[in-house]
């Protein structure tokens, strides 16, 4: 029997990636998620409808308006952002939600799950698990 990916190798194996909640303050959790795939050499559109870019990437308003290529988001929003946010990505075919500490919310995690989308809400941070540095 094969053995199911891990949750966050599947995560990790987006081409292409959604930054929601991307910050233009560099002390923001948005931001540092954001350059943390950056100095992974990991393409990453941040998601901020208030911003026009973020560290030199134009911005997205709305998970809708990703595109297609992004399988996986990472969320960096309040709990109540976040159950939008998720409901945003049900309908865009987001396969992978990575809440970011802070951002869970058990409703969200449902709806994922319901959905069947990956969902990685257990405290996990992608800053530690790729290995950010300040700079």
């Amino acid at each position: 029997m094969p053995h199911a990916p891990d949750p966050i190798e599947r995560f990790l194996e987006s081409p292409v990636y959604g930054v929601v909640g991307a910050s233009p303050h560099r002390y923001k959790y948005g931001n540092k998620v954001l350059r943390c795939y950056q100095q992974n050499g990991r393409r990453a559109i941040p998601v901020n409808p208030n911003e026009p870019e973020v560290e030199g990437v134009a911005c997205v308003a709305t998970v809708a308006d990703l595109p297609d290529e992004v399988r996986s988001i990472s969320v960096i929003t309040p709990p109540p952002v976040t159950e939008r946010v998720v409901r945003d990505a049900i309908r865009k075919g987001i396969e992978n939600v990575w809440m970011q500490p802070g951002a869970e919310s058990d409703a969200a995690v449902e709806a994922c799950r319901k959905a069947g989308i990956n969902v990685i809400a257990d405290g996990s941070c992608v800053l530690v698990v790729l290995g950010y540095r300040e700079r």
